[in-house]
């Protein structure tokens, strides 16, 4: 055999391309599901089913980027919470950026309340526990996590949307009951508090305020008044609690910054959703 052609052969059979994938369970292995596919941080020494956090990555990012924010998934691991990052769809063939198919009036060829339950479902079987998971996500993500908590309030414990509300048409109603913790930034320019319209009118951001008034009255939460509206100076955040609903609670959490994740937002959200898993 010619030199030259073996080592052509040796090249390809130590060519990265041919290296076993990374498993599931593992932030760079990737968990397939029917309809896609996610990713899975377990901590370290887990013996049992975990709590976790699925959450949805912002528009033009991916589950891969999320698993790189080694801060979350140390901060997490520490309380022993899982990550499950799943994978967006992609916004054309043409283009690898990542979206979610939130109800903006637009047909999606992924049903995403469907592919998230399978994520959920298969989780479970790789040791998420799947009566305790919050479901976070940070803008478009965000507003996919409107919708779930929406038309599917039981495939989590709870919710936590970052800097992302309802797209219009608004929904007329949600199912409820539903835990809701929303942060929101008051200098957010992308998605303002009020929404905006995008791609040239033919979408529209749908109004915070309307997002909330909705879950509300699903609620049945008083429509006007928050039962405490308290001012964090320390952490200049604006805060309001609607927790006397009969039909479940809501969070509201304005800071000074404009489209991002506020610091802190992390410990927040989970000591938020620990009280409503010692409280449920």
């Amino acid at each position: 055999m010619p030199i030259r052609f073996a080592l052509l052969c040796l090249c390809l059979v130590l060519s990265p391309s041919t290296a076993p994938a990374e498993p599931c369970g593992t932030p760079a292995g990737e968990c397939p599901t029917a309809n896609g596919f996610y990713r899975l941080a377990l901590p370290d020494g887990a013996t049992g089913p975990v709590p976790a956090v699925i959450y949805l990555h912002g528009w033009d990012s991916s589950s891969a980027v999320l698993m790189k924010n080694q801060p979350m998934l140390t901060a997490l691991a520490a309380r022993g919470y899982a990550l499950i990052a799943p994978e967006g769809i992609r916004t054309s063939p043409e283009r690898n950026q990542k979206n979610w198919a939130v109800r903006d009036g637009r047909v999606y060829e992924r049903d995403d309340l469907v592919f998230l339950a399978e994520v959920l479902d298969d989780a479970a079987a790789h040791g998420v526990d799947r009566g305790q998971v919050l479901m976070a996500g940070f803008s478009r993500g965000a507003s996919m996590v409107w919708d779930v908590a929406c038309h599917a309030p039981g495939m989590a414990r709870a919710y936590a949307p970052v800097a992302g509300a309802f797209w219009e048409p608004l929904p007329e109603s949600c199912e409820g009951p539903v835990n809701l913790f929303y942060a929101h930034g008051w200098s957010d320019r992308v998605i303002p508090l009020e929404g905006r319209s995008v791609a040239g009118g033919m979408l529209t951001q749908g109004d915070a305020f309307a997002s909330l008034r909705i879950l509300r009255e699903t609620l049945g939460c008083n429509p006007q008044m928050p039962d405490t509206a308290p001012v964090a100076t320390k952490d200049n955040l604006w805060l309001r609690h609607w927790d006397h609903c009969p039909g479940g609670r809501i969070d509201l959490m304005l800071h000074q910054g404009g489209h991002m994740v506020p610091k802190g937002w992390l410990t927040r959200a989970l000591d938020w959703f620990e009280t409503q898993l010692a409280t449920e």
